[in-house]
């Protein structure tokens, strides 16, 4: 089945977020994040078959990435060149999520794997496209083609690679970023990484949350962990203090340790990813997924405005 919108109004969210599918969400990342303590991204970690396979789409995604080239413009943000990227995609996700999900679920895991990468219309990517790769990576877990012992180099290989990819489409496709100028992410873009990131540092001797203010140690352990990774990513690539262009990256750095770092950003994600109606109205059910909001009339749960955006005119 085709997943669909369920989420239009405030109290759809407020079932939603007492629903059995937020309730699995929320197990699912806090079963990744527990599995990537004190795991650098460099440990040698096992790769299984379904985790190769998830590498060699991720692959496939960036090579239709480096096919489709930008369209020359003038304009600072949404090259429209990303859309032929969106529709070769969407066109070829099927042919390669055959080759590990059964032929029942494709049409139902392809959507979720195509939202992750962002909305056609408004050429943009958020936190909203990174919780859908997430259900992605959740369905495989249902079916049960994801086992627990894969959850570590989900996180370190499968989901930090997926970043990596995201990073290129947003570069070259200058996708805007998705509400009000990433509101809802830690970057302009991404949440999950410095979830993620801040996990691995949490059994950490000696590097604290002020570490990040520090270029050296930043240059030395980026490789080793995603949130110094994250960290050195931003500041590349914006100008001046991470106090003014990231406050919030910059207000975590005061936490005492990166325990307190990893629980707030698993809070915080509950409360303002999945607990935000501009998020999660354009997020999709199905079978493996599964809600009902209640207030979607028939027939709207496909479509959206010229905007991408739900009409709340019903």
């Amino acid at each position: 089945m085709i997943p669909t919108r369920q989420i239009l109004t405030p109290d759809d969210l407020v079932r939603f977020q007492e629903s059995t599918a937020c309730s699995e969400i929320l197990v699912f990342l806090n079963a990744l994040n527990d599995s990537v303590i004190g795991v650098k991204t460099t440990d040698a970690i096992e790769d299984s078959e379904i985790i190769q396979k998830l590498l060699c789409l991720l692959d496939a995604i960036q090579q239709t990435n480096k096919d489709i080239k930008p369209i020359e413009t003038n304009s600072r943000f949404g090259n429209a060149a990303f859309r032929d990227f969106y529709d070769m995609v969407e066109q070829t996700l099927p042919t390669w999520l055959v080759e590990f999900v059964p032929a029942e679920h494709i049409e139902e895991v392809s959507k979720y794997a195509q939202e992750s990468f962002g909305n056609r219309r408004r050429i943009d990517y958020g936190t909203g496209h990174e919780l859908n790769f997430l259900s992605f990576l959740l369905c495989l877990d249902k079916l049960e083609l994801i086992k627990r012992e894969d959850h570590t180099a989900l996180v370190v290989h499968v989901f930090f690679r997926y970043v990596h990819v995201m990073r290129g489409l947003q570069m070259s496709y200058w996708l805007e970023p998705a509400g009000s100028h990433g509101v809802w992410g830690l970057d302009d873009y991404q949440f999950l990484p410095f979830l993620f990131g801040a996990g691995q540092l949490r059994t950490h001797k000696h590097l604290r949350p002020k570490s990040i203010h520090n270029p050296e140690i930043l240059d030395e352990f980026s490789k080793d962990y995603m949130y110094f990774e994250s960290v050195r990513f931003v500041n590349s690539i914006k100008t001046g203090s991470i106090r003014w262009h990231s406050p919030m990256i910059d207000d975590i750095s005061g936490a005492k340790s990166w325990e307190k770092v990893n629980l707030g950003l698993v809070k915080m994600f509950r409360a303002e990813v999945i607990g935000k109606l501009p998020i999660m109205q354009h997020f999709m059910f199905g079978s493996l997924i599964s809600f009902s909001g209640g207030s979607m009339p028939a027939g709207d749960a496909h479509s959206e405005d010229e905007h991408g955006c739900v009409d709340h005119s019903h």
